[in-house]
C-alpha cells in the first residue's frame, strides 16, 4: 500500500515541505531515497523499537521510502515520526485519512517517546503557508510553533498519542500562544540596569547616543574601568524589539536549537559575547550543514567582543562586509544560504598589553613601539566601520562610594525611543531603514545636511586627523543621531563637535 506523509527541511531561515512517499510490498528490504543523510537512513533502528516498544507491529516486507523534492537534502533526525507514521499507515495500522492535513515532524527514542527538534519556527510558517490544517510535532517544541497564528500546533508526548490522534480515538487540544501578551509582560525585564553603573557619565553618554541611532563602538580602557559591566547593560536601554523583529529573531535562533522548551517568542533583544578564541566559521555561519553564527545570532541586538585584539585577524575581518551588507551568505558548492545580520558591534580593549598605557596613576610597562604594535592588530578598514571610539577611564574612588543613585535604563531608554520615533518617521517611505546607522551615502546628502559652521568644522577635522571617506560619513550619522536626540530638527555645530570626538583611534600618533 502505497501512502504520504508531509514533513518540512529548513534551510537557511526558511523551511520547505518534504512529501514522503512510503510503499509496503512484497520483499524484506528497507529502502530510503530522495537524498538523505545518514541520520536520516540510521532512522530504521529508532523506528523499529521505537514502534514494537508501544505495541505496534513492524512489518516484515519490502519498505520503500521516497521524500521528495528528491534535489533538496534531508539532514538530521527530525524526519522519525513522519517516517514511522507512513509506515504504520501503510501497513494499516493508522488511519491515512488525515495525513494529507498534518505536517508532522520529530524524532523518536527506543522507547517511542519523541525528542525536541530545531528550525520549528520556520517550519510552523511554512506549514500554514502552504495551506496544511495543523503541524504535529514534540510537545517540547509546541509552544514555540504556536507563536504562529492560523495553524492547529499538535504537541504529543510519544508515537501512541500520534497515532491515536490520527485514528480519532484520542482529542489533543490545540497549544495556544497569546503573543501579544506575552511579549509585551517580558519586553523589558532585565537582570541588570545602568543604575548599578557609579561614574563613567561620557560614556554612558557615549551608548545613549550609539542605542539611539543604531551605532557600532569601542570602549578603550584600563582592566577594571567597567567596560564589559557597561556592554552588558546595553540592551537595557536600546528601544523594545517589535514583534516582527521578535519573530525574525526567535526564527534564527529556533533554526540554531537555541529555544529553550519553555520559551515561545523572543521577547527581549540577543546579546552574544563570544569567547576570543571563536573561529571564522563560529563567528560568521556555516559548517557542512550550514548554521546561523554568532553574528546571526545577534541579529536584532548586540554583539560584544571582548578584548578585540585577542581575537584571530581572520576572525575580526570577516566581519567586515556583514557590518556593510547587514546579511551574511553562506556559500557552498550546491547551494547558498543566507542569513540576516543586522546586529550593533560593541568592542572593547584595553590600549596595551599590560593595560596601564595612559592610565591617570599606574604607569604602563611596555617596551616602546608594543603598543602600536598591539593596536595595530585591529586593521584600519573594521575601526572604519565603528562610528564611535570611546576612552574609558578608570572610577575614582569617592565616585564608588557616591550614594546617589545614578540615572536608571528606563530614563535613558525614554530619551532613545523618543530619538529613534523621529527616526522611523524620518526614513518611513525607505525600506528596511529605522535608525540612522542604516541610511546610505545618497540619503546621507540629503538627511544630514550642516550649516557652515558644522562644514568648517569637518572639513578642518578631516585634514587634522586624516579621515577616510567612510569615516566622513560615521561622523555624519553619528551627528545626525545626536541632533534627534536633542530634537533638533538640523544638525548644528556642537552636535558635528560631539560627534568628532568619538574618533579617538582616528587621532594622529594616538599611542605615542
Amino acid at each position: 500500500m502505497l501512502v504520504k506523509t508531509f514533513g518540512s527541511a529548513v534551510y537557511g531561515i526558511k523551511a520547505a515541505t518534504i512529501t514522503i512517499e512510503v510503499n509496503v510490498g512484497q520483499g524484506i528490504n528497507f529502502f530510503i531515497v530522495g537524498l538523505a543523510d545518514a541520520a536520516v537512513k540510521e532512522s530504521q533502528q529508532r523506528m523499529v523499537s521505537a514502534i514494537q516498544t508501544c505495541g505496534y507491529h513492524w512489518p516484515g516486507k519490502r519498505i520503500v521510502i521516497n521524500m521528495a523534492p528528491a534535489d533538496i537534502r534531508k539532514e538530521g533526525s527530525a524526519y522519525d515520526l513522519p517516517l514511522a507514521i507512513g509506515i504504520l499507515a501503510a501497513t494499516e495500522q493508522v488511519s491515512a485519512s488525515h495525513l494529507d492535513k498534518y505536517v508532522i515532524m520529530g524524532e523518536l527514542s527506543l522507547d517511542g517517546g519523541i525528542h525536541a527538534i530545531k528550525g520549528v519556527l520556520p517550519i510552523a510558517i511554512n506549514a500554514r503557508d502552504d495551506g496544511f490544517k495543523g503541524l504535529i510535532l514534540p510537545m517540547a517544541n509546541a509552544r514555540e510553533a504556536a507563536v504562529v497564528k492560523g495553524i492547529e500546533v499538535i504537541g504529543v508526548e510519544d508515537i501512541r498519542q500520534v497515532c491515536d490522534f490520527l485514528s480519532d480515538k484520542l482529542t489533543i487540544v490545540p497549544t495556544v500562544v497569546d503573543t501579544v501578551a506575552e511579549f509585551a509582560v517580558n519586553a523589558n525585564s532585565y537582570d541588570v540596569d545602568f543604575s548599578d553603573v557609579k561614574g563613567q557619565e561620557n560614556v554612558k553618554r557615549a551608548l545613549e547616543i550609539a542605542a539611539a541611532g543604531g551605532h557600532n563602538i569601542i570602549m578603550i580602557g584600563p582592566p577594571g574601568a567597567g567596560k564589559t559591566m557597561l556592554a552588558k547593560r546595553l540592551p537595557t536601554i536600546i528601544p523594545p524589539l517589535t514583534l516582527d523583529e521578535a519573530l525574525e529573531t526567535t526564527k534564527i535562533h529556533s533554526v540554531a536549537g537555541k529555544i529553550d522548551s519553555g520559551t515561545s517568542l523572543m521577547t527581549k533583544r540577543p546579546y552574544r559575547s563570544p569567547h576570543h578564541t571563536i573561529s571564522d566559521v563560529a563567528l560568521v555561519g556555516g559548517g557542512t550543514y550550514p548554521q546561523p553564527g554568532e553574528i546571526s545570532l545577534a541579529h536584532n541586538g548586540v554583539l560584544f567582543l571582548d578584548e578585540l585584539p585577542e581575537f584571530k585577524r581572520t576572525a575580526l575581518e570577516v566581519l567586515r562586509q556583514p557590518l556593510e551588507d547587514r546579511m551574511i551568505t553562506i556559500s557552498r558548492a550546491k547551494f547558498s544560504v543566507e542569513y540576516p545580520a543586522n546586529f550593533m558591534l560593541v568592542a572593547s580593549m584595553n590600549p596595551c598589553p599590560c593595560g596601564y598605557y595612559n592610565h591617570p596613576e599606574k604607569q604602563c610597562v611596555c617596551s616602546p613601539g608594543v603598543v602600536q604594535k598591539y593596536l595595530n592588530k585591529i586593521s584600519g578598514p573594521l575601526l572604519d566601520r565603528i562610528d564611535i571610539h570611546i576612552e574609558v577611564v578608570p572610577v575614582p574612588f569617592d565616585k564608588l562610594y557616591e550614594a546617589r543613585i545614578s540615572e536608571s535604563s528606563s530614563q535613558i531608554r525614554e530619551r532613545v525611543v523618543r530619538a529613534r520615533d523621529v527616526q522611523v518617521q524620518r526614513y518611513a517611505a525607505h525600506v528596511g531603514v529605522h535608525c540612522n546607522a542604516l541610511i546610505s551615502t545618497k540619503m546621507l546628502r540629503k538627511y544630514c545636511t550642516l550649516d557652515e559652521a558644522g562644514s568648517a568644522l569637518l572639513k578642518n577635522a578631516m585634514a587634522r586627523l586624516g579621515l577616510s571617506a567612510r569615516a566622513y560619513d560615521r561622523i555624519l550619522k553619528v551627528a545626525r543621531t545626536i541632533a534627534d536626540l536633542e530634537q533638533c530638527e538640523n544638525i548644528q555645530s556642537a552636535h558635528v563637535a560631539e560627534a568628532i570626538q568619538y574618533r579617538s583611534l582616528d587621532r594622529d600618533n594616538w599611542a605615542g
